[in-house]
């Protein structure tokens, strides 16, 4: 599927519906270049998800975990741009906190993306016209729920 966001309040719009059908065990791997929007799109998603604080962007601490009661369940939002391969996921601890909850994970390349996982929304977003194009890719827990 392949969404025009001419503006950011399209781009909070898509984060409103992804936020609005995302569950524990999901992932929301999110591509693009540097300056795309990625960072953008998550705190759309968290926002749209009840957070009301600030969100920062994880490059240095490369996760951030935004728990109960700020959102209904765990999400992990995360930046793996300096990571240099999947191995550094388990020195990070990411598989135990990962259980019950939602992965927002920025950069999803570098650790040899989350594509294959049934519960990944992949989204790929390209600089279009001084706005941006989003390229979703669903895994199959995603199929039935609509963005």
């Amino acid at each position: 599927m392949t969404l025009d966001l001419p503006d950011l309040d399209a781009m909070a719009a898509l984060g409103r519906a992804v936020s609005a059908v995302l569950r524990p065990g999901d992932v929301i791997a999110l591509s693009g270049a540097l300056g795309a929007g990625k960072t953008t799109l998550a705190r759309a998603i968290l926002n749209g998800a009840g957070y009301a604080g600030e969100v920062p962007s994880p490059t240095f601490t490369i996760m951030e975990l935004y728990e109960p009661p700020a959102v209904d369940f765990t999400v992990i939002h995360s930046d793996f741009y300096r990571l240099a391969d999947a191995g550094e996921l388990e020195e990070l601890g990411l598989s135990s906190l990962r259980e019950n909850a939602a992965l927002i994970a920025e950069w999803p390349e570098r650790v040899g993306g989350f594509g294959h996982e049934p519960g990944c929304l992949s989204i790929e977003l390209l600089l279009k016209n001084g706005g941006r194009t989003a390229i979703v890719t669903r895994g199959t827990d995603w199929e039935g729920r609509k963005l």
